[in-house]
């Protein structure tokens, strides 16, 4: 299936390792133009480079996307660059679980401020698109109560629900706004990479609650957010894709 990316604007928080990273590259695969941005400088140059291998314009800029200024100013730069934008993908996650109150504000800037604050600045770009979409990455922890409750399943869920506002709110525009929930998504570096070694107990009580015996990989969570965000996707907004393997069991009604 085209997905009709070819030659969008794309602009990935988080893309230099796991989901994001893989959401960059199956968007440069397709043959839009991406940019990103992450806290590490070489790790940006070059997943930069990678993208730019595919014949599709790429950039990047290391920032903490809890800085609004700095997240601000990166859209703008890609947004001259590029000559506008047409997708917004906010990736980035504090994975904060302490219950403490450095955990929650954490959460609260990272999680769902950079989301709020990505739109805002991507809008006007948006709104002069014929393709506008927003890709928001939840979690199913914001769907039902886990090991992780507390910010980070609370924030996963106003991702949710704030993305659905999106959608309602700007239908009129052509803007859609969709979720994705990934389960547990295993890749070298990541979280599930780190409990593996560091707790092999909860890592063997996770995967044994997911019927098909195994976790995710980023690009299964990156095939579901690059095709709400295309074209191929132009009657779908307002969803929270879930792609987990049937780990929850929760019924989305």
């Amino acid at each position: 299936m085209d997905l009709g990316l070819k030659g969008l604007k794309a602009v990935v928080t988080g893309g230099t390792k796991g989901i994001g990273r893989a959401i960059a590259e199956t968007f440069a695969a397709e043959g839009a133009n991406v940019g990103i941005c992450a806290r590490n400088a070489k790790e940006v140059a070059a997943i930069v480079a990678l993208l730019a291998k595919r014949g599709v314009r790429s950039t990047g800029r290391a920032l903490d996307v809890a800085d609004a200024a700095a997240l601000k100013s990166f859209v703008q730069a890609v947004a001259a660059e590029f000559g506008g934008i047409d997708i917004v993908v906010a990736n980035v996650s504090a994975l904060a679980i302490s219950p403490d109150e450095a955990g929650w504000r954490s959460g609260f800037e990272v999680d769902l401020m950079h989301s709020v604050r990505l739109v805002n600045a991507a809008m006007p770009w948006l709104e002069k698109s014929a393709a506008g979409a927003i890709v928001s990455i939840s979690s199913v922890s914001g769907r039902e109560i886990d090991f992780a409750a507390g910010p980070y399943g609370a924030f996963k869920a106003a991702l949710v629900h704030y993305t659905q506002g999106l959608a309602f709110q700007l239908a009129s525009k052509g803007i859609r706004a969709n979720t994705v929930s990934p389960g547990n998504t295993y890749f070298e570096g990541g979280v599930w990479h780190r409990i593996k070694d560091g707790n092999p107990e909860l890592y063997r009580d996770a995967l044994k609650l997911n019927p098909t015996g195994r976790m995710g990989t980023p690009q299964e969570m990156a095939n579901a957010a690059v095709f709400l965000a295309s074209p191929a996707a132009s009657f779908i907004t307002g969803t929270n894709l879930v792609v987990d393997g049937a780990l929850t069991r929760g019924v989305q009604l």
